[in-house]
């Protein structure tokens, strides 16, 4: 083994670490070693990583063979570390010490990860924008005047300001792909059931799923590995492939039949999110593909995703509303007050939408390899700002309305990943969404990396501006 710089370590792939770590080339002491310093450095400015816990991690013990190897890696504060202060973004639980974990991130010790911060997020994930009454906003390392998006706004700017190689993140409504969008970082949201999520929430419709956070496709791949495989305790899971993510992602093959939206038939979107998500389809046309205007049908997105959103919330924060409701923010209150609301017959009627939502896309998919669309309808805004209230000229009624564009995807239960595609005119990231068939996450990572290495954007980390 040799000395590294920590500066050259921090710029390095998580693949090529994992190797290295295996090959004993480099130690997790010196990665974390590398991480606090940078940490200390620059999350300052960006407001990343409230919670850290190097202590812990230096204590953790790396099974042998494991496939992170030791690789350290960040936890969204809405996931529970053993040991570690969980907040979930809220003056409610500004005090908590996680007793257990969650299995996310058991998983994620389990396969070699090591645990070194938790990541920023909103008030119970709600808003997609990051800012909570504990621990403030956190900020966009490309201009720290914008926002980082949300609800894994945190785990998105650490990885691009050097903070991170690896983060956890999760999506209901495009929690993972907007900040992945804003912050030019690559997030997976994975198929329902792909990585367990346990314990608590609704084990047999999940809206909400786990998935994986990191500066480059095969990055994300390989993370992705880590966290997938069935879990006895999950109400329902699924099996790890037999062909690894990363290979998929290492093959880097282009899509036959590719299908592009500029809007999927459900919300305004800025003019130059609809030319980035434009010219990423010619790339694929340019590699031999069959490239036309087409998207699945998602009549009913609006009232379905609305509807078991505000279930959720009621299921997950009622208590909290009846209890707490002087520390809860308005659109937690807003959200699970609609909730409490509901009828049955609403309800109903919104599972109904729900799967025709998710039959038409898995037709849809068999005609289609890949579908290009936005991975947010706006290019970063104002730290200041709560939640965008207008795109294009057209005003959003709710918090909610601006994530059409990735909610409605989220109703087809299909993969769906946010790959950096471009800039504004101001140097600010902009995201292409690309959605793959029901449980395709392989040939999905396939196609972004082909796409990625077509754009040729730099995946390297930057210092905050």
């Amino acid at each position: 083994m040799r000395d590294h710089a920590g500066s050259d370590l921090i710029a390095m792939t998580a693949a090529r670490l994992v190797d290295m770590l295996a090959a004993r080339e480099v130690s997790t002491g010196e990665l974390l070693d590398a991480l606090e310093a940078r940490v200390a450095a620059v999350d300052g400015r960006i407001n990343a990583l409230p919670t850290l816990c190097f202590d812990r991690a230096r204590t953790q013990a790396v099974p042998e063979g494991a496939p992170l190897a030791g690789l350290p890696v960040a936890i969204k504060d809405l996931t529970e570390v053993a040991g570690v202060r969980t907040t979930w973004g809220s003056p409610i639980h500004a005090d908590h010490v996680s007793i257990a974990s969650d299995h996310v991130a058991e998983r994620v010790e389990a396969r070699g990860g090591v645990i070194y911060a938790k990541t920023n997020t909103p008030e119970f994930g709600a808003g997609a924008q990051t800012f909570n009454e504990v621990f403030g906003p956190t900020r966009n390392p490309y201009d720290l005047t914008k926002s980082v998006a949300g609800s894994s706004g945190g785990s998105a700017a650490a990885l691009k300001s050097g903070c991170a190689w690896l983060a956890q993140g999760s999506d209901l409504g495009g929690s993972l792909r907007n900040p992945a969008s804003f912050c030019g970082v690559v997030g997976l949201r994975p198929s329902p059931f792909r990585v367990p999520s346990g314990p608590g929430g609704d084990p047999f419709n999940p809206l909400s799923v786990d998935g994986p956070m990191a500066r480059t496709v095969e990055d994300c791949a390989l993370f992705l590995d880590a966290l997938s495989g069935s879990d006895p305790r999950e109400a329902v899971s699924l099996p790890a492939p037999e062909r690894p993510f990363r290979e998929w992602a290492r093959a880097a093959k282009a899509p036959l039949r590719v299908a592009v939206s500029l809007d999927l038939g459900l919300s305004p979107v800025e003019p130059v999110v609809r030319e980035t998500v434009a010219a990423a389809a010619r790339r694929f046309e340019a590699m031999g593909a069959t490239v036309e205007e087409a998207c699945p049908d998602l009549a009913g997105a609006h009232e379905a995703f609305q509807t078991l959103r505000a279930l959720g919330f009621a299921r997950a924060h009622g208590d909290r509303l009846r209890n707490h409701r002087d520390l809860l923010k308005p659109e937690v209150i807003w959200n699970t007050e609609k909730g409490l609301a509901l009828t049955g017959e609403e309800i109903a009627r919104a599972l109904t939408l729900r799967a025709g939502i998710v039959a038409r896309a898995r037709d849809f998919f068999a005609e289609w390899d890949v579908l290009v669309c936005p991975a947010t309808c706006v290019t970063p805004f104002a730290v200041e700002t709560r939640w965008p209230t207008s795109c294009d000229g057209v005003r959003f009624e709710t918090y909610i309305d601006w994530l059409a564009v990735v909610y409605g995807v989220t109703l087809t239960a299909c993969p769906a990943l946010s790959l950096p595609g471009g800039f504004t005119a101001e140097g600010l990231p902009i995201g292409v969404q690309l959605v793959g068939g029901p449980r395709g996450e392989g040939p999905l990572l396939g196609a972004a990396a082909a796409l990625e290495a077509a754009l040729a954007l730099d995946p390297s980390p930057i210092d905050p501006r």
